[in-house]
């Protein structure tokens, strides 16, 4: 669904709550990335993602547009709807104020957990492409936050595939 251009985005109460968000999604950078096809994903699964995250357990499937990567490493039609083409696309992901704010709760989350291995509270194949994702929004913006879930989760080693699909040496 199209907005219409020069509203504002605005988000009542947390992000993480999943409640009604206003604005536009088709002005400037985030229209030329369709970013509105996470917030509509998210709509209604990311209260659920967040609680799971908080439990240490994933159990349902929102991977892909909670936590995306590149393009190009995974190849479902979910893992290419919601890839991220660039680092370009991944910063104005990270400066959309819903799916920004969201990104950095879930990361918060995973930083409060106890445990700190990624394949038990994902699952092998998801905590690839947590590692992937991290990666990708670390290169993209340096956030200490990102290094440090990197560091806890992943001894600091960042994706390969990732660094090389964005050209950073690894």
């Amino acid at each position: 669904m199209r907005r219409p251009i020069g509203v504002e985005w605005r988000v009542t109460g947390e992000a993480a709550r999943g409640e009604e968000v206003q604005g536009d999604g088709t002005s400037g950078v985030a229209d030329r990335h369709d970013l509105d096809r996470f917030v509509t994903a998210q709509a209604g699964s990311y209260a659920t993602a967040l609680n799971e995250i908080r439990r240490g357990a994933k159990r349902s499937h929102w991977m892909w547009y909670v936590f995306p990567q590149i393009a190009g490493l995974g190849h479902s039609a979910m893992a290419q709807l919601y890839a991220i083409a660039s680092l370009d696309e991944a910063c104005a992901y990270l400066d959309h104020p819903v799916l920004g704010a969201r990104y950095r709760e879930c990361v918060a989350a995973l930083q409060d957990l106890d445990c700190a291995d990624p394949v038990i509270v994902f699952g092998e194949i998801d905590a690839a492409k947590l590692r992937s994702s991290l990666t990708l929004f670390h290169a993209a913006r340096g956030e200490r936050l990102f290094e440090a879930a990197l560091q806890r989760w992943f001894g600091g080693m960042a994706d390969t595939a990732t660094l090389a699909r964005i050209g950073h040496a690894g």
